[in-house]
């Protein structure tokens, strides 16, 4: 099977600890543990839920190569109170790193076929409900999960928008050809790992295949400057401006 070491290249670098993590909205919005076919496989998520009845936009929700921790439920609870039916699928099978070794280990075992395959079924996971639109689904994802945000939108035509946070872009023509989704990234200028000039790259090859990319890339912040866990590294003011741009894109994409 492929791995996905292409996605992981800058994960290396990151933070080593994760410290307690504030919650949001608790009282606002619903959270279960669900289950969904995928492949031959079963796959488990955690799916928040807006307070409000009726129909919704949602997400996928992707984690790091930490696993689904406590920071990225945070996320999916986040985007709950925006309004979206999101759902962070648990890619590791249940398992979370807190050091480095663990994480590259974890992110090294995981195939990128089942991957993409687990996020896909994700997508249909969504799509099928009852509260939400199925026309207005959309990805978001963090270092690694930045990476496979963009590897959803290049394997599901349907997907509607996509946003990726540091994450590995694709370099081949063919597969950035399949992107229909608009897609919207956020990156440091001082990531060793996701270059200003890999992001600069992937600009011009999106604009050449006449696909929609709204990328923006911060002066002093490297990676993973949005996670408050990453005390080095965490920029507070690009992070605040990175959640903007993100929550005013899902809302002119999908609401």
């Amino acid at each position: 099977m492929r791995r996905i070491l292409p996605v992981l290249s800058a994960c290396v670098l990151l933070f080593p600890v994760l410290g307690p993590v504030k919650l949001f909205g608790a009282d606002a919005v619903k959270t279960e543990t669900v289950s969904f076919p995928s492949g031959d496989e079963t796959a488990t998520g955690y799916l928040a839920l807006p307070a409000a009845a009726g129909r919704h936009p949602a997400l996928v929700v992707i984690q790091e190569w930490w696993g689904l921790n406590d920071w990225i439920k945070e996320q999916a609870r986040k985007f709950a109170e925006q309004g979206y039916v999101a759902l962070a699928p648990d890619l590791y099978r249940g398992k979370v790193a807190t050091d480095p070794a663990t994480a590259h280990e974890l992110s090294r075992g995981m195939p990128q076929d089942r991957a993409v395959g687990d996020l896909k079924a994700a997508f249909a996971f969504l799509a099928a409900r009852a509260d939400v639109d199925p026309s207005k689904i959309g990805s978001v994802g963090w270092c690694m999960g930045g990476g496979l945000s963009l590897q959803l939108a290049v394997n599901e035509p349907r997907l509607a928008a996509c946003v990726v946070n540091y994450g590995a872009m694709p370099t081949d023509p063919e597969a950035i050809g399949k992107i229909q989704a608009s897609v919207l990234g956020n990156f440091g200028a001082e990531d060793r790992g996701i270059s200003p000039d890999a992001v600069h790259a992937f600009e011009k090859a999106m604009k050449a295949a006449g696909k929609s990319l709204d990328a923006k890339i911060y002066d002093g912040a490297g990676h993973a400057f949005e996670n408050p866990n990453n005390q080095a590294g965490y920029r507070p003011a690009a992070a605040a401006d990175a959640w903007t741009r993100m929550v005013e894109f899902f809302r002119a994409k999908l609401k």
